[in-house]
């Protein structure tokens, strides 16, 4: 088995989620007493909050690179946003930086959709680095057409789904958005955030529906058990 280095906190609750899936992947595939082997930093996601996601990349390096002097042998950034930095991360560090966004987009390309709606943060969804991957991959990307929606996303990431508070009211408004994304022509809706499957799952919306941490977490077992 290879060992992964998992930048974590980024929230706490997610990253829970990361552990869990990661090791009953593993353990699905080698069976017995088998789980993953992996060290996890988990970063205070209050100081980036407070540098903001933008100004974070020397927190996320630093912790790049006390995983690697741990021996890890691949890095795991465990959020969407994160990713702003993952090219930079890992020319620097020199380890394979396992890539959300690639991951998810060959799993859309896989399942023959072209039109995608994204919801994530306010920097996954308005910044380029996320959508330009995707469209990379030849998808066309819907995020809600309005700014004031856009900030009320990214107010419920941070005050609520950020510390594991689920609010009934917030589903339902996030299952209005996601309606309106397919009301403009959107096949499949991607969770760009990884805290947004907390709240939201197949069973919410008629089309299909692209958990990037479940994505991320199969493509982490996929390095893992290589």
């Amino acid at each position: 088995m290879k060992k992964i280095g998992l930048v974590g906190g980024i929230s706490w609750v997610s990253t829970m989620d990361y552990y869990k899936f990661i090791n009953d992947g593993v353990n699905v595939r080698l069976g017995g007493l088998n789980f993953a082997e992996c060290i996890i930093y988990s970063l205070n996601f209050g100081d980036i909050q407070e540098k903001t996601w933008v100004n974070s990349y020397e927190l996320l390096l630093s912790a790049c690179e006390s995983l690697k002097n741990a021996g890890a042998e691949s890095i795991v950034l465990c959020a969407n946003t994160a990713h702003l930095f993952a090219d930079r991360l890992q020319d620097t560090i020199r380890l394979p930086i396992i890539h959300i966004v690639e991951e998810t987009a060959k799993a859309v390309k896989k399942a023959g959709i072209k039109k995608v709606g994204l919801l994530g943060t306010k920097f996954t969804m308005e910044m380029n680095f996320y959508r330009d991957r995707l469209e990379k991959y030849g998808l066309d990307v819907l995020i809600p057409e309005k700014q004031e929606t856009r900030d009320y996303i990214q107010r419920t990431l941070k005050e609520e789904l950020g510390i594991g508070f689920i609010n009934p009211e917030t589903k339902t408004n996030y299952i209005s958005i996601i309606k309106e994304l397919v009301r403009c022509g959107a096949e499949c809706i991607i969770l760009g955030c990884t805290e947004i499957p907390m709240l939201i799952s197949q069973d919410d919306i008629n089309i299909p529906v692209f958990d990037t941490t479940k994505i991320h977490s199969q493509a982490i077992v996929d390095y893992i058990v290589s």
